[in-house]
């Protein structure tokens, strides 16, 4: 699977997961004094989390991305609704062959998966 697919899933489920603490487990836990989904939530949401940095690392280092950019990629994924922004501004990019730092930028994109 291509590593640019890879992160698009990613994204996706960390937002997701992030929006469903935020606006559903939160709220429980203040309003209703019920705790439980906020831990259940809050903990994947902090798993996923760590498998969205890896791969955001990984797609950075293959693309050459500064690191000002990587670290701006996953902060996405700790702000609601910013990962999905995120994304569809990185697959914009390195399919338009922008989102590489290097003159090799269309075979780079092509390994990682731009054809998606």
């Amino acid at each position: 699977m291509p590593l640019l697919t890879v992160y698009r899933v990613m994204s996706y489920v960390t937002g997701v997961v992030l929006l469903a603490l935020v606006l559903v487990a939160m709220p429980l836990k203040y309003f209703a004094d019920t705790p439980g989904p906020t831990m259940v939530v809050g903990q994947l949401h902090g798993f996923l989390y760590m498998a969205y940095v890896v791969v955001v690392l990984l797609l950075g280092f293959s693309l050459r991305w500064r690191p000002v950019r990587i670290l701006l990629v996953m902060l996405a994924g700790t702000i609601p609704f910013a990962a999905f922004f995120a994304e569809r501004k990185i697959v914009g990019d390195v399919r338009r062959g922008q989102g590489t730092g290097g003159r090799e930028g269309d075979r780079r994109s092509e390994r990682v998966g731009a054809g998606d």
